[in-house]
């Protein structure tokens, strides 16, 4: 298979899975463990690639956010972004510190994605016996920050899909959950891309491919737009449980093919 089409495809699972709650990097784990594995720089690269994506998205209200200021509900929400970003990084760099590596073998990938698959069936069925509000408290601040820390530690759980069902436990309507989770991914993202790449700086980029670098992507932003915004709209009028159905047939199907072969 030519490299080109290899990071195309990479970037198109990227793109599709970051944002919805099916694990963008369980998802890349087991794709490489049949296409040629990439650098820990490409995929953060890609991930970025799929953070910017959102930019045009949500471009409006992030706007209405920074030239309103003035009001205290614009405040108090770009104040509880950046809290909940920097309780991340902090949680990373302690992660970093520890030296922690993501496993290479898909079994832990396949077991991640059916656990997090009947949680989300759990927390779809509490929702629907209780109230729900889109206030930001600063519990839920906490909660955005652990769902990504765990996201980190366990692929397979899914970034968006830590945060926005631990934010659906503690009480927080789903369409709400969804879009703070959304904002808060683009300098979560970011910010691991930057942390990324003066790592792959230092070394002098050795080893790195800059053409499937930029061919992964481009993919990753171009499906990213579009699944998210498709996403929005879903929220509005729907639950997970799709994706939960889809998380756990897709794990019992990666851990049939290791049984059979061994892996």
């Amino acid at each position: 298979m030519p490299d080109w089409l290899v990071a195309l495809i990479l970037g198109l699972i990227e793109g599709l899975t970051e944002f919805i709650p099916v694990s963008s990097t369980g998802h890349l784990l087991i794709a490489e463990h049949w296409l040629p594995r990439q650098s820990d720089f490409f995929n953060i690269v890609i991930q970025s690639g799929a953070a910017l994506a959102l930019v045009p998205l949500f471009w409006k209200k992030g706007m209405a956010i920074v030239t309103g200021l003035g009001e205290a509900k614009h405040r108090d929400f770009l104040i509880k972004i950046f809290a909940s970003f920097v309780l991340t990084c902090i949680g990373g760099l302690v992660l970093k510190k520890m030296e922690y590596e993501l496993p290479e073998t898909p079994v832990p990938v396949a077991v991640a994605l059916i656990i997090g698959g009947l949680l989300i069936y759990l927390v779809e069925a509490r929702a629907k016996k209780h109230s729900t509000s889109a206030e930001i408290t600063w519990t839920l601040v906490m909660a955005f920050a652990i769902g990504q820390l765990l996201a980190a530690v366990f692929p397979g759980l899914s970034r968006s899909g830590g945060t926005i069902m631990l934010a659906m436990l503690l009480g927080m309507a789903r369409p709400a959950a969804t879009e703070f989770s959304f904002m808060l991914g683009v300098p979560t993202l970011m910010a691991a891309g930057v942390l990324k790449g003066y790592d792959a700086y230092e070394v002098g980029f050795e080893g790195e491919r800059w053409d499937m670098i930029i061919w992964g992507t481009l993919s990753a932003t171009i499906s990213s737009f579009f699944i998210v915004r498709w996403l929005i709209r879903y929220v509005q009028s729907h639950t997970f449980n799709g994706f939960a159905t889809y998380r756990i047939a897709l794990g019992l199907a990666v851990l049939g093919l290791a049984w059979i072969w061994g892996l």
